[in-house]
């Protein structure tokens, strides 16, 4: 009996299915490889530009990295970052580390450390954060080096903060420069800005007295469910052989759910009287008795936002420049994401360089 010649159906079935088993085989030699790779990574090089602590206040904690340059800028800078998220996103990987980037060119660099807030912190206020915590910072530089103002630079929350003790004390502020941060909460892009609307933070705090970390962190991963809790984790597979992707995956997602609880007082502040109220850039915020006055900031200005964050949307960045007085002032957009603004090639190749350079020729 002859056979019987398969047909043109049963050859793409067969030239399907030996596809689909060399693609099962390269992966599985793939994750072979890749637990080989996971295995052996040394991924704990987050947060290793050399710097010394040189004031600690509660929890708080100031550092200032050691200079590599024989002549560094006279004028001393402090970075002040966000309360949700710790600071070393800003030093996340040496080929990506902002810090490290501003040292090499040239900067004198200090960094505030908020620590992790516990049940003891449950009363501390934005008051606190800005005039004791921040404030001290700012005086500590200023007499260490002796001089009467500094360099300000602020990254998300931590700019919002900066702007706010700058309009209180412009004479201690020779140049501002805010990065990602939020000034106009009144907008309609971002979901962050639609849900924070309705959120009951009387009962919320009430009920926690200091926010868990872990809710401000399911929160920004429900802004892109499938991207932050699925997707990354399949698209991660296709490089787990990389011992450079797979490095740079586990250092973000390591920074990414290191999300510290949230003094209770601070945060009601931060939702109820900037998130929902808008008072900042309405002029009727107040620290304490002292209302916040944007119109205060006269000193050179740099607002530095991102295109692709969906966290803190461009729209809420821009508007800052005109509600200051300062005369020197620009606004700069770059195509990154809220993380990206400081820990990528981008930042490395553009925005530290043009930071660096902008705070150069703004001399004493």
């Amino acid at each position: 009996m002859n056979a019987v010649a398969p047909d043109e159906t049963t050859n793409a079935f067969f030239s399907m299915y030996e596809g689909a088993m060399g693609n099962a085989l390269n992966y599985q030699e793939k994750l072979i490889k890749g637990m080989e790779v996971f295995r052996t990574l040394n991924y704990d090089d987050i947060n290793k530009t050399p710097k010394d602590l040189v004031l600690q206040i509660d929890k708080m904690k100031l550092y200032r990295y050691k200079s590599v340059v024989k002549n560094p800028h006279p004028m001393p800078m402090l970075i002040v970052y966000a309360l949700m998220n710790k600071q070393y996103i800003m030093d996340i990987q040496p080929d990506k580390s902002f810090v490290k980037k501003l040292v090499e060119l040239g900067l004198d660099v200090y960094i505030i450390d908020w620590g992790y807030p516990t049940a003891a912190d449950k009363y501390v206020t934005t008051e606190d954060y800005i005039e004791e915590y921040l404030g001290s910072c700012v005086d500590f530089i200023r007499e260490t080096h002796k001089l009467p103002a500094i360099n300000l630079l602020g990254k998300c929350q931590g700019g919002t903060f900066a702007a706010i003790y700058t309009s209180l004390y412009p004479e201690k502020i020779k140049n501002l420069v805010t990065v990602a941060a939020p000034f106009d909460f009144d907008i309609e892009e971002g979901l962050l800005f639609k849900w924070s609307k309705s959120l009951d933070i009387d009962l919320l705090i009430d009920a926690y007295g200091v926010l868990p970390g872990a809710f401000l962190n399911n929160v920004f991963i429900m802004l892109s469910p499938y991207n932050l809790a699925i997707g990354k984790y399949i698209n991660i597979l296709n490089s787990f052989d990389d011992p450079k992707a797979l490095g740079e995956f586990l250092r973000m997602e390591k920074w990414i759910f290191d999300c510290p609880d949230q003094a209770g007082e601070n945060y009601r502040t931060w939702i109820k009287e900037l998130w929902q109220q808008n008072k900042l850039i309405k002029g009727e915020f107040h620290l304490g008795a002292k209302r916040v006055d944007l119109k205060n900031i006269t000193m050179p200005l740099l607002n530095i936002h991102g295109t692709k964050d969906n966290l803190i949307p461009a729209s809420s960045s821009i508007p800052f420049n005109g509600l200051t007085a300062s005369k020197d002032n620009e606004s700069v957009s770059y195509p990154v994401g809220h993380a990206g603004i400081v820990a990528s090639t981008l930042s490395q190749k553009e925005i530290v360089p043009k930071i660096t350079a902008w705070i150069k020729e703004r001399k004493r």
